[in-house]
Protein backbone atom coordinates (compact mmCIF):
# COMPACT_ATOMS: atom_id res chain seq x y z
CA UNK A 1 0.00 0.00 0.00
CA UNK A 2 1.21 3.63 -0.53
CA UNK A 3 0.58 6.49 1.16
CA UNK A 4 -0.27 10.22 1.49
CA UNK A 5 -0.19 12.93 4.26
CA UNK A 6 -2.72 16.01 3.81
CA UNK A 7 -0.87 19.22 5.11
CA UNK A 8 -3.14 21.56 6.94
CA UNK A 9 -4.07 24.67 5.31
CA UNK A 10 -6.98 25.59 7.35
CA UNK A 11 -9.76 24.48 5.50
CA UNK A 12 -10.66 21.93 8.79
CA UNK A 13 -10.39 25.09 11.35
CA UNK A 14 -6.79 23.30 11.38
CA UNK A 15 -4.66 26.40 12.19
CA UNK A 16 -6.85 28.35 14.03
CA UNK A 17 -4.92 30.19 17.39
CA UNK A 18 -1.94 30.65 15.13
CA UNK A 19 -0.54 34.06 14.01
CA UNK A 20 -1.05 33.82 10.18
CA UNK A 21 2.40 35.27 9.85
CA UNK A 22 3.31 31.40 10.70
CA UNK A 23 1.17 29.52 8.66
CA UNK A 24 3.72 28.64 6.16
CA UNK A 25 6.52 28.03 8.27
CA UNK A 26 4.27 25.24 9.85
CA UNK A 27 2.94 23.90 6.51
CA UNK A 28 6.44 24.10 4.96
CA UNK A 29 8.09 22.32 7.65
CA UNK A 30 5.53 19.34 7.52
CA UNK A 31 6.10 19.34 3.95
CA UNK A 32 9.82 19.25 4.49
CA UNK A 33 9.13 16.50 7.25
CA UNK A 34 7.45 14.09 4.86
CA UNK A 35 10.15 14.94 2.27
CA UNK A 36 12.70 13.38 4.33
CA UNK A 37 10.53 10.42 5.33
CA UNK A 38 8.39 7.68 4.08
CA UNK A 39 5.63 9.66 2.49
CA UNK A 40 5.05 8.84 -1.05
CA UNK A 41 3.39 11.97 -1.44
CA UNK A 42 1.71 15.32 0.37
CA UNK A 43 -1.43 16.67 -0.19
CA UNK A 44 -4.08 19.54 0.07
CA UNK A 45 -7.47 21.00 -0.11
CA UNK A 46 -8.61 23.11 -3.04
CA UNK A 47 -10.96 25.52 -1.19
CA UNK A 48 -11.47 29.19 -0.38
CA UNK A 49 -14.00 28.84 2.81
CA UNK A 50 -13.70 26.84 6.09
CA UNK A 51 -15.52 23.74 6.90
CA UNK A 52 -18.62 22.67 8.32
CA UNK A 53 -19.46 26.59 7.99
CA UNK A 54 -17.46 29.18 6.08
CA UNK A 55 -15.76 31.47 8.80
CA UNK A 56 -13.12 34.22 8.89
CA UNK A 57 -10.26 31.82 9.71
CA UNK A 58 -7.63 30.94 6.83
CA UNK A 59 -7.97 28.76 3.92
CA UNK A 60 -4.69 28.85 1.98
CA UNK A 61 -5.37 28.45 -1.37
CA UNK A 62 -4.06 25.07 -3.25
CA UNK A 63 -2.46 25.71 -6.12
CA UNK A 64 -0.48 28.70 -4.74
CA UNK A 65 0.81 25.67 -1.95
CA UNK A 66 1.45 23.26 -5.02
CA UNK A 67 4.33 25.87 -6.40
CA UNK A 68 5.46 26.47 -3.01
CA UNK A 69 5.99 23.06 -2.12
CA UNK A 70 7.43 22.15 -5.98
CA UNK A 71 10.05 24.91 -5.11
CA UNK A 72 10.82 24.00 -1.56
CA UNK A 73 10.89 19.75 -1.63
CA UNK A 74 13.07 17.90 -3.34
CA UNK A 75 11.25 14.03 -3.74
CA UNK A 76 7.66 13.91 -1.90
CA UNK A 77 4.79 13.96 -4.66
CA UNK A 78 2.56 16.80 -4.88
CA UNK A 79 -1.59 16.84 -5.00
CA UNK A 80 -4.51 18.10 -4.08
CA UNK A 81 -7.90 16.32 -3.50
CA UNK A 82 -9.45 17.51 -5.31
CA UNK A 83 -9.15 20.43 -7.65
CA UNK A 84 -12.79 21.46 -8.45
CA UNK A 85 -12.46 21.57 -12.15
CA UNK A 86 -15.06 24.74 -12.53
CA UNK A 87 -12.85 27.50 -10.26
CA UNK A 88 -10.16 27.31 -13.08
CA UNK A 89 -10.86 27.42 -16.82
CA UNK A 90 -9.32 23.85 -17.90
CA UNK A 91 -6.69 25.23 -19.96
CA UNK A 92 -5.15 27.28 -18.16
CA UNK A 93 -4.54 25.17 -14.83
CA UNK A 94 -2.99 22.37 -17.34
CA UNK A 95 -1.02 25.12 -18.26
CA UNK A 96 -0.60 26.38 -14.31
CA UNK A 97 0.28 21.91 -13.17
CA UNK A 98 2.67 21.64 -16.19
CA UNK A 99 4.57 25.01 -15.21
CA UNK A 100 4.49 23.73 -11.74
CA UNK A 101 5.65 19.53 -12.78
CA UNK A 102 8.72 21.68 -14.16
CA UNK A 103 9.31 23.31 -11.45
CA UNK A 104 9.06 20.00 -8.95
CA UNK A 105 11.32 18.08 -11.61
CA UNK A 106 8.14 15.90 -12.71
CA UNK A 107 6.27 15.36 -9.07
CA UNK A 108 2.75 16.32 -9.63
CA UNK A 109 -0.26 14.66 -9.23
CA UNK A 110 -3.67 16.44 -10.87
CA UNK A 111 -6.71 15.24 -8.23
CA UNK A 112 -9.71 16.41 -10.52
CA UNK A 113 -13.70 16.55 -9.53
CA UNK A 114 -16.60 18.42 -10.06
CA UNK A 115 -17.37 20.30 -6.44
CA UNK A 116 -19.92 20.06 -4.27
CA UNK A 117 -19.25 23.16 -1.70
CA UNK A 118 -22.23 25.42 -2.83
CA UNK A 119 -21.65 28.31 -0.63
CA UNK A 120 -18.27 29.13 -1.73
CA UNK A 121 -18.95 28.53 -5.15
CA UNK A 122 -21.57 31.52 -5.15
CA UNK A 123 -19.58 33.61 -3.02
CA UNK A 124 -16.71 33.56 -5.40
CA UNK A 125 -19.52 34.18 -8.71
CA UNK A 126 -19.20 30.80 -10.21
CA UNK A 127 -22.82 30.31 -9.21
CA UNK A 128 -24.03 26.80 -8.66
CA UNK A 129 -25.19 24.54 -11.84
CA UNK A 130 -26.96 21.47 -11.63
CA UNK A 131 -24.79 18.15 -11.02
CA UNK A 132 -24.94 17.23 -14.50
CA UNK A 133 -23.46 20.42 -15.29
CA UNK A 134 -20.70 20.37 -13.11
CA UNK A 135 -19.71 16.79 -14.24
CA UNK A 136 -20.20 17.27 -17.99
CA UNK A 137 -17.62 20.32 -17.53
CA UNK A 138 -15.47 17.64 -15.84
CA UNK A 139 -15.31 15.45 -18.71
CA UNK A 140 -14.74 17.72 -21.02
CA UNK A 141 -11.95 19.48 -18.50
CA UNK A 142 -10.21 16.21 -18.42
CA UNK A 143 -10.25 15.90 -22.27
CA UNK A 144 -8.72 19.50 -22.64
CA UNK A 145 -5.86 18.98 -19.73
CA UNK A 146 -4.98 15.24 -21.63
CA UNK A 147 -4.54 16.69 -24.84
CA UNK A 148 -2.50 19.55 -23.49
CA UNK A 149 -0.17 17.50 -21.58
CA UNK A 150 0.32 15.16 -24.56
CA UNK A 151 0.44 17.09 -27.62
CA UNK A 152 1.31 20.52 -26.27
CA UNK A 153 -1.86 22.03 -27.24
CA UNK A 154 -5.86 21.93 -27.15
CA UNK A 155 -8.37 22.12 -28.80
CA UNK A 156 -12.37 21.05 -27.73
CA UNK A 157 -15.69 23.17 -29.54
CA UNK A 158 -17.36 21.86 -26.35
CA UNK A 159 -20.95 22.80 -24.81
CA UNK A 160 -18.63 24.30 -21.82
CA UNK A 161 -15.58 24.80 -22.78
CA UNK A 162 -14.62 26.09 -25.88
CA UNK A 163 -10.41 26.03 -26.86
CA UNK A 164 -8.88 26.77 -30.02
CA UNK A 165 -5.08 25.50 -30.21
CA UNK A 166 -4.36 26.47 -26.44
CA UNK A 167 -0.63 26.10 -26.01
CA UNK A 168 0.96 24.24 -23.06
CA UNK A 169 4.72 24.08 -23.30
CA UNK A 170 7.04 22.68 -22.17
CA UNK A 171 5.15 19.83 -21.60
CA UNK A 172 5.22 18.16 -17.94
CA UNK A 173 8.55 16.50 -17.16
CA UNK A 174 6.27 13.29 -17.02
CA UNK A 175 5.85 11.46 -19.97
CA UNK A 176 2.61 11.01 -20.76
CA UNK A 177 1.50 13.90 -19.36
CA UNK A 178 0.74 14.63 -15.82
CA UNK A 179 -1.52 11.69 -13.53
CA UNK A 180 -4.87 12.47 -13.16
CA UNK A 181 -6.65 11.39 -10.27
CA UNK A 182 -10.83 11.26 -10.43
CA UNK A 183 -12.46 12.09 -6.99
CA UNK A 184 -15.65 11.30 -6.07
CA UNK A 185 -18.07 8.24 -5.99
CA UNK A 186 -21.14 9.57 -8.36
CA UNK A 187 -22.04 6.03 -9.81
CA UNK A 188 -23.49 7.25 -13.54
CA UNK A 189 -21.47 9.91 -14.49
CA UNK A 190 -17.99 10.42 -12.02
CA UNK A 191 -17.20 6.22 -12.07
CA UNK A 192 -17.68 6.47 -16.02
CA UNK A 193 -15.00 9.49 -16.24
CA UNK A 194 -12.82 7.60 -14.22
CA UNK A 195 -13.10 4.14 -15.85
CA UNK A 196 -12.53 6.15 -19.39
CA UNK A 197 -9.45 8.82 -17.96
CA UNK A 198 -8.15 8.04 -14.79
CA UNK A 199 -4.74 6.78 -13.68
CA UNK A 200 -6.15 7.01 -10.13
CA UNK A 201 -9.89 7.24 -8.19
CA UNK A 202 -10.97 8.54 -4.81
CA UNK A 203 -13.65 7.08 -3.33
CA UNK A 204 -15.11 6.45 -0.33
CA UNK A 205 -12.88 4.61 2.50
CA UNK A 206 -15.64 2.45 4.29
CA UNK A 207 -15.37 -0.88 3.84
CA UNK A 208 -18.66 -1.31 2.31
CA UNK A 209 -18.90 1.12 0.35
CA UNK A 210 -15.25 1.46 -1.29
CA UNK A 211 -16.29 -2.34 -2.77
CA UNK A 212 -19.73 -0.93 -4.24
CA UNK A 213 -17.92 1.93 -6.19
CA UNK A 214 -14.98 -0.42 -7.13
CA UNK A 215 -17.43 -3.19 -8.11
CA UNK A 216 -19.04 -0.43 -10.16
CA UNK A 217 -16.06 1.04 -11.59
CA UNK A 218 -14.73 -2.13 -12.74
CA UNK A 219 -18.65 -2.41 -14.97
CA UNK A 220 -17.86 1.28 -16.40
CA UNK A 221 -14.51 -0.48 -17.39
CA UNK A 222 -15.99 -3.27 -19.34
CA UNK A 223 -18.42 -1.32 -20.67
CA UNK A 224 -15.78 0.77 -22.16
CA UNK A 225 -12.99 -1.45 -22.96
CA UNK A 226 -10.47 -0.02 -20.40
CA UNK A 227 -8.37 -2.00 -17.64
CA UNK A 228 -9.90 -1.88 -14.20
CA UNK A 229 -6.57 -3.24 -12.78
CA UNK A 230 -4.41 -0.45 -14.07
CA UNK A 231 -6.48 1.69 -12.17
CA UNK A 232 -5.22 2.61 -8.84
CA UNK A 233 -8.12 2.95 -6.31
CA UNK A 234 -7.39 5.77 -2.89
CA UNK A 235 -9.26 6.41 -0.18
CA UNK A 236 -8.68 9.64 2.14
CA UNK A 237 -8.72 8.85 6.09
CA UNK A 238 -9.58 10.93 9.21
CA UNK A 239 -6.61 9.91 11.33
CA UNK A 240 -5.76 10.49 15.26
CA UNK A 241 -3.44 7.41 16.26
CA UNK A 242 -2.22 7.21 19.93
CA UNK A 243 -0.91 3.93 21.54
CA UNK A 244 -3.91 3.15 23.68
CA UNK A 245 -7.79 3.81 23.39
CA UNK A 246 -7.72 5.96 26.59
CA UNK A 247 -5.17 8.43 25.14
CA UNK A 248 -7.41 8.31 21.74
CA UNK A 249 -10.42 9.41 23.34
CA UNK A 250 -7.86 12.14 24.64
CA UNK A 251 -6.47 13.46 22.07
CA UNK A 252 -10.30 14.04 20.18
CA UNK A 253 -11.30 15.91 23.36
CA UNK A 254 -8.38 17.84 22.43
CA UNK A 255 -9.53 18.61 18.58
CA UNK A 256 -12.97 19.24 20.28
CA UNK A 257 -12.20 21.61 22.58
CA UNK A 258 -10.13 23.85 19.94
CA UNK A 259 -12.55 24.21 17.50
CA UNK A 260 -15.45 24.91 19.77
CA UNK A 261 -14.95 28.42 19.97
CA UNK A 262 -15.11 28.89 16.43
CA UNK A 263 -18.35 26.33 15.62
CA UNK A 264 -19.85 26.32 18.73
CA UNK A 265 -20.76 23.36 21.15
CA UNK A 266 -23.02 21.35 19.10
CA UNK A 267 -20.85 22.21 15.47
CA UNK A 268 -17.88 20.69 17.54
CA UNK A 269 -19.69 17.26 18.89
CA UNK A 270 -21.33 17.38 15.09
CA UNK A 271 -17.86 17.86 13.78
CA UNK A 272 -16.31 15.10 16.15
CA UNK A 273 -19.23 12.70 15.12
CA UNK A 274 -17.35 10.91 12.68
CA UNK A 275 -14.12 11.05 14.69
CA UNK A 276 -16.36 9.37 17.63
CA UNK A 277 -18.20 7.06 15.57
CA UNK A 278 -16.41 3.89 16.32
CA UNK A 279 -16.17 3.42 12.42
CA UNK A 280 -13.22 5.59 11.24
CA UNK A 281 -10.67 3.72 9.65
CA UNK A 282 -7.74 6.03 11.01
CA UNK A 283 -9.04 6.32 13.87
CA UNK A 284 -7.40 4.04 17.24
CA UNK A 285 -4.51 2.48 18.02
CA UNK A 286 -1.79 1.13 15.61
CA UNK A 287 -2.55 -2.49 16.00
CA UNK A 288 -6.27 -1.15 14.87
CA UNK A 289 -5.55 0.84 12.06
CA UNK A 290 -3.16 -1.51 10.93
CA UNK A 291 -5.62 -4.55 10.71
CA UNK A 292 -8.33 -2.35 9.55
CA UNK A 293 -6.55 -0.77 6.43
CA UNK A 294 -5.00 -4.72 6.11
CA UNK A 295 -8.91 -5.51 5.50
CA UNK A 296 -8.88 -2.30 2.86
CA UNK A 297 -5.83 -3.72 1.15
CA UNK A 298 -7.99 -7.10 0.33
CA UNK A 299 -10.58 -5.34 -0.85
CA UNK A 300 -7.91 -3.56 -3.79
CA UNK A 301 -7.19 -0.03 -1.73
CA UNK A 302 -3.91 0.55 -2.90
CA UNK A 303 -3.12 4.27 -1.74
CA UNK A 304 -4.29 5.84 1.47
CA UNK A 305 -3.93 9.43 2.37
CA UNK A 306 -4.24 10.41 5.69
CA UNK A 307 -5.58 13.49 7.23
CA UNK A 308 -4.50 14.51 10.79
CA UNK A 309 -6.34 16.76 12.24
CA UNK A 310 -3.45 17.67 15.40
CA UNK A 311 -0.89 18.50 12.79
CA UNK A 312 -0.36 21.90 13.07
CA UNK A 313 0.34 21.55 16.62
CA UNK A 314 1.38 18.13 17.71
CA UNK A 315 2.90 15.70 15.07
CA UNK A 316 3.58 12.73 17.32
CA UNK A 317 0.12 11.33 16.34
CA UNK A 318 2.17 11.22 12.41
CA UNK A 319 5.10 10.32 14.06
CA UNK A 320 3.65 7.16 15.65
CA UNK A 321 2.34 6.24 12.37
CA UNK A 322 5.16 6.77 10.53
CA UNK A 323 6.76 3.80 13.30
CA UNK A 324 3.99 1.71 13.20
CA UNK A 325 1.68 1.24 10.37
CA UNK A 326 3.99 2.76 7.48
CA UNK A 327 6.27 -0.29 8.02
CA UNK A 328 3.49 -2.64 8.96
CA UNK A 329 1.46 -1.93 4.97
CA UNK A 330 4.11 -0.70 2.56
Amino acid sequence: MRFGLFVPQGWRHDLVGIDPAEHWAMMSGLAAHADAGDWESIWVYDHFHTVPVASAEATHEAWTLMSAFAATTKRVRLGQMCSCMSYRNPAYLAKVAATIDIISGGRVEMGIGAGWYEHEWRAYGYGFPRAGERLARLEEGVEIMKQAWTTGTATLDGKHYQVDGAIVRPLPLQQGGIPIWIAGGGEKVTLRIAAQSANYTNFDGSPEGFSHKSTLLEDHCRVLGTDFGAITRSANYNTVIAATEAEVADRLDVIEARVTPHLGAQGAADFMAEYRSGQAQGVGTPEQIVERLNGMKGRGLGYAIHYFPEAAYDRSGIELFEREVLPALR
